[in-house]
């Protein structure tokens, strides 16, 4: 048996119905859709409809809020840092920042800042400023020797 032997088992599949082909075809005239109104119309799709009451999705209870204002941030985990590092796309006797982090490919734009999370493991020894970072990345940069620069919180940016 070769590669352009192989068939489907007879009867496995059927011929598609060709609609709308003159009545003696058995689908012929309206097409299997029925007689007048909407459905029977081209371009039609009442999904979620439910003949006038109100739809499931909208009977539900809504819950949460999506704040407008809300700041985006550029994630970046310590092994992806290592990673980058131990790739030479990254290097670590010059302070990492948001462009030195773009310029490595470990993120794709700034957004509204980095910051900086504790994922992985970080050996080499960084000087990194971000805009954000959880506690436990600071505590892994310092243990392996660096530090992370962090802009002041906005109160003490306010009274300056």
């Amino acid at each position: 048996m070769r590669l352009n032997q192989l068939r489907d088992n007879a009867g496995a599949s059927k011929n598609r119905m060709r609609v709308g082909r003159g009545i003696g075809s058995g689908k012929g005239k309206t097409g299997g859709r029925g007689v007048k109104g909407q459905k029977s119309r081209s371009g039609v799709a009442v999904k979620g409809f439910e003949g006038g009451q109100m739809p499931l999705h909208q009977r539900l209870p809504k819950r949460g809020f999506n704040k407008p204002g809300r700041a985006k941030w550029a994630e970046v985990n310590l092994g992806r840092l290592q990673a980058a590092i131990d790739a030479g796309r990254l290097d670590a006797g010059k302070p990492v920042d948001a462009a030195a982090l773009v310029g490595a490919g470990l993120i794709r734009r700034e957004h509204d800042g980095v910051r900086l999370l504790a994922k992985g493991v970080l050996k080499a020894k960084l000087d990194i400023s971000v805009a954000g970072a959880s506690k436990a990345a600071v505590a892994a940069v310092e243990k392996a020797g660096g530090k992370v620069v962090l802009p002041p919180p906005a109160e003490e940016a306010a009274s300056e």
